[in-house]
């Protein structure tokens, strides 16, 4: 193989920290048709705050790296990574469209000998048989006599600034034995825990999508016995605690089930597994079931409300956090927007604070306001819905007036001011 030239494209969450690492090793273009992203990523900041600035720069300055909208900038390279969104269309039916996008902007660019290797997590067969027709089509190459495919699942998790890109153990695979050997020797060159290899890349791409499959199932349980146990005057976490004391027990937490992974990933097994006359029950109730407690939150307060005689009609609430998870700036699938609509049909006096969020962003893509300083008044009710390190020493008793309702749906502020949680 000729020297490597490596075109990242998707700068977005997995794409950005992935093509920086590639960077310090190989010559690495990143390309992302969003021009406003590509022109913040040149001046040295990375907005989704997955890469820290400084090593940004460093890349940019010292390796070479640089991100571009020009897809000829892309076309002397000969190592193609796919890194972009698979997204749930408004019925939850898988959304293909960015994937063949992204294929289709392969295939302008391939020559003969080169490997395209997709992160985006998709159902088994994604790859050979939507992907890769498509980069034939446009490029008139043909797989494994032309050019070849790979697959290697991302398992990037926003904000964990401790498995970063780089300590994450890959999966990768091959569209033949000597291309499965060729893409994890260029995975295994950058990362600290190596590779595991998979046998074919339908086994890659299952691999992904029942790692994000897996956890929805054992949250959408503790979400169930959360329900059950809230029913029964029995606090979950005590529970939890208890359980926990026994060897094999897997601990986990009920809680709101949001982002791009866990919350929309399981869609794309379940629309392959009905194409196969498979009904996949537990992955669909696990599902809905996640998917609906935002709201059953938003009624488990104003249940909490009435029996503490507060008003529920035009009450002054105040929701901590919008992001989909702590210590970071995503918002992408937040549940806490399902919290916010709920109470919304009872009262318009709904404060959102965030400290981590883009605000303007948040107001295009929800319609929802939300302050970056804690406001100085009193409410009737605060929802601690994210738990934001800055969030866990405030005093939430000092920012309710006497009486009111404090609901912790994390379980990390301190039980005697709490009147509620999940």
């Amino acid at each position: 193989m000729e020297e490597i030239k490596i075109a990242v494209i998707g700068l977005g969450y997995v794409g950005l920290p992935l093509a920086r690492l590639f960077s310090t090793k190989y010559r690495t273009v990143g390309y992302d048709m969003n021009r406003q992203r590509v022109e913040a990523l040149m001046k040295g900041h990375d907005a989704t705050l997955e890469v820290d600035d400084e090593l940004l720069q460093k890349a940019i300055r010292d390796n070479g790296f640089r991100c571009t909208s020009d897809i000829e900038d892309i076309k002397d390279c000969n190592f193609y990574i796919v890194a972009v969104p698979t997204p749930v269309d408004e019925n939850n039916h898988p959304d293909l469209r960015p994937l063949r996008i992204a294929s289709e902007t392969v295939g302008r660019v391939i020559s003969k000998d080169d490997v395209v290797v997709y992160e985006s997590t998709v159902y088994p067969g994604v790859t050979e048989e939507e992907c890769v027709p498509v980069i034939e089509r446009v490029s008139g190459l043909k797989l494994n006599k032309d050019f070849f495919a790979g697959y290697s699942p991302e398992r990037v998790n926003p904000g964990d600034k401790t498995h970063t890109v780089e300590k994450i153990k890959k999966v990768t695979s091959g569209s033949t034995p000597a291309i499965a050997d060729y893409v994890d020797e260029v995975y295994n060159s950058v990362l600290e825990n190596g590779t595991h290899k998979a046998p074919s890349i339908k086994v890659a791409e299952a691999s992904k999508i029942i790692e994000n499959s897996q956890r929805d199932v054992n949250i959408a349980f503790m979400n169930e016995l959360a329900k059950i146990f809230n029913a029964m005057g029995i606090d979950t976490q005590d529970v939890i605690e208890a359980a926990s004391s026994k060897w094999n027990f897997i601990k986990m937490t009920p809680g709101l089930v949001g982002g791009h992974c866990i919350g929309v990933d399981p869609y794309y097994l379940i629309e392959k597994a009905h194409v196969y006359g498979v009904l996949p029950r537990v992955m669909s109730n696990a599902r809905r079931l996640n998917d609906g407690m935002g709201s059953y939150v938003a009624n488990q307060v104003i249940k909490l409300m009435n029996k503490k005689g507060v008003m529920v009609k035009d009450a002054n609430v105040l929701i901590l956090g919008f992001t989909f998870k702590e210590n970071c700036p995503d918002t992408r699938n937040t549940k806490v927007e399902d919290i916010y609509r709920t109470l919304e049909e009872y009262t318009h006096n709904i404060t959102v604070y965030d400290p981590w969020v883009d605000t303007e962003h948040v107001k295009m893509e929800y319609g929802v306001d939300v302050k970056k300083r804690m406001p100085a008044k009193e409410f009737d009710v605060c929802i601690l819905a994210v738990a934001h390190e800055k969030f866990k020493n405030i005093d939430v008793r000092r920012l309710v007036r006497k009486g009111g309702v404090v609901y912790d749906v994390k379980g990390v502020l301190d039980r005697a001011v709490v009147d509620g949680r999940l």
